[in-house]
């Protein structure tokens, strides 16, 4: 008897589930892709590539291999580094690469030691609206953009600690279009993905053929895929291979690959438009 009873009980929260949801227009996310939502003509999925803290080899050798290939990049800039090539970060800029926001003292838990003096758990929301707001005018004052993508520090989303610890992406999507996180399990799926808390597919240290693996599964559903690296460079530690974003670029050029490469901000800006369409749809 307890048995038909978990089985009535599992059916009966089943039917009620797929009906708000239907009658909402939510559905599943197959039935809203492939049945609602669109990539543009002859696309079947999106790729963006973002990297952070403005390290030196991101202007001095990325840059200028994308640029080859005509591929947009999002680069989420530390000023510190950012302060050392301002010229060729204005000529990215030029380009028609993004630059995003990464606060301006990269905060992340005081259990790194290197953030000890930065520890997210000592800090208040007023004080993280303050650091991202001050990242978002120096940004504006050296290289003229206006910001709408940022990139939380080691991914971490929170302040405070204990019973005081209180999420911060409430304040990334009052300030900011877009915010992505880091080491993230899985692709983006364009109707059910929060925009402000997006997830970051680690690039650094990947083959081709590991990237291919990523991206074929995401094609199959038609999903949006944030790699995320640090270096761009031929090796080392949290470095982007420059031999597997090289071919990573030739195969999306492929049209029969059907793949839109492109910057947070404009895949983002157009999932959030397609969205608006869908009849009902949660944002």
């Amino acid at each position: 008897m307890k048995t038909i009873n978990v089985l009535l009980a599992t059916l009966l929260l089943g039917m009620l589930f797929n009906g708000t949801c239907r009658a909402q227009g939510y559905g599943t996310g197959d039935t809203l892709k492939n049945g609602t939502f669109r990539w543009p003509e002859g696309k079947q999925m999106a790729i963006s590539l973002t990297f952070d803290d403005a390290r030196l080899s991101q202007p001095d050798r990325g840059i200028p291999l994308l640029d080859r290939y005509g591929v947009k990049a999002t680069f989420y800039i530390s000023p510190g580094s950012m302060l050392q090539r301002i010229d060729a970060w204005k000529r990215a800029v030029a380009a028609g690469h993004e630059i995003g926001n990464h606060s301006i003292l990269h905060p992340c838990s005081g259990n790194f030691n290197w953030s000890r003096d930065k520890a997210l758990e000592d800090y208040t929301i007023e004080g993280m609206k303050t650091e991202l707001d001050s990242a978002n005018r120096l940004i504006k004052s050296t290289l003229g953009v206006d910001v709408v993508s940022f990139a939380y520090p080691c991914g971490q989303t929170y302040v405070g600690k204990g019973k005081g610890t209180m999420s911060y992406v409430p304040v990334v999507a009052e300030m900011f279009e877009s915010g992505r996180g880091w080491l993230g399990e899985a692709p983006n799926d364009p109707v059910y993905c929060n925009i402000c808390q997006l997830s970051g597919i680690e690039l650094d240290g990947k083959s081709f053929d590991q990237v291919k693996s990523i991206i074929e599964t995401a094609m199959k559903a038609g999903d949006w895929i944030v790699f995320a690296g640090h270096e761009m460079a031929d090796g080392g530690r949290q470095t982007s291979l420059l031999s597997t974003i090289e071919e990573l670029c030739n195969y999306a050029a492929d049209p029969a690959n059907g793949i839109w490469i492109d910057t947070v901000h404009n895949i983002a800006s157009y999932i959030i438009r397609e969205k608006r369409e869908i009849p009902n749809e949660r944002q």
